[in-house]
């Protein structure tokens, strides 16, 4: 999902410095709820678990340069299932800028459009499972069409992201490269939902054995 060099530039770039912003601004906020929920220091460390798990998605998983972008096997749902959305956002954020300083330079000048890109689909996904997820529910117990729906969400407004940059950028010629930038991508959301699932068994494996600092309230509590 990164945005390539040249994509965005000039003055158009700008924009991508509000959407970031907006974007940053509302992950904080996700993460004070986090903080009155199980305090800083349990905010602290899923955020640190979600930036090695951000960075290992992109270094680590296979990653397809295909169109306008990159497909990036980024699991965004299953890190909100386990960590929550505040330390997600924390840590999409800081795998993305590790990543960038220390391997890809050339991505830092796009890092606010990538950011973007990160971001507002998982708050997008976070108000879904607001919806779609009855409050008696534990993450632990979702049936595979609401973590399908919730990987749909993210991974959706990811290629939205991506397309509206590259169209921003580029103007009608970026059509076609997005779609099968778009297309190539509907191998994550076939597989996300199973990584979902499968992290959520072993999750559920572990119930009364995780420390609660570690994890979401919501993957074990009904409420």
């Amino acid at each position: 999902m990164h945005i390539e060099p040249g994509l965005v530039d000039g003055a158009k770039i700008s924009l991508s410095y509000a959407t970031a912003a907006a974007a940053g601004a509302t992950g904080l906020w996700y993460a004070r709820h986090a903080i009155m929920e199980r305090g800083t220091v349990s905010l602290a460390i899923r955020s640190v678990l979600a930036a090695v798990l951000t960075f290992f998605f992109f270094e680590v998983l296979p990653t397809f340069p295909v169109g306008v972008s990159e497909v990036h096997f980024i699991l965004g749902s299953t890190l909100f299932l386990i960590l929550g959305a505040g330390p997600s956002a924390i840590g999409l954020v800081l795998g993305l800028l590790i990543q960038g300083m220390f391997f890809s330079p050339s991505d830092l000048p796009q890092f606010a459009m990538n950011m973007t890109t990160l971001l507002v689909p998982l708050f997008a996904l976070t108000a879904m499972a607001r919806r779609i997820i009855a409050p008696n529910t534990a993450y632990v117990d979702l049936k595979y069409s609401q973590v399908l729906a919730l990987s749909a969400c993210y991974q959706g407004g990811v290629v939205a992201w991506v397309a509206f940059w590259a169209i921003y950028g580029m103007g009608t010629e970026a059509l076609a490269p997005v779609g099968t930038f778009a297309f190539a991508y509907m191998a994550v959301i076939i597989l996300e939902p199973l990584a979902d699932l499968a992290v959520l068994a072993g999750a559920k494996a572990l119930r009364g054995k995780t420390p609660p600092a570690l994890v979401t309230p919501r993957l074990y509590s009904a409420s």
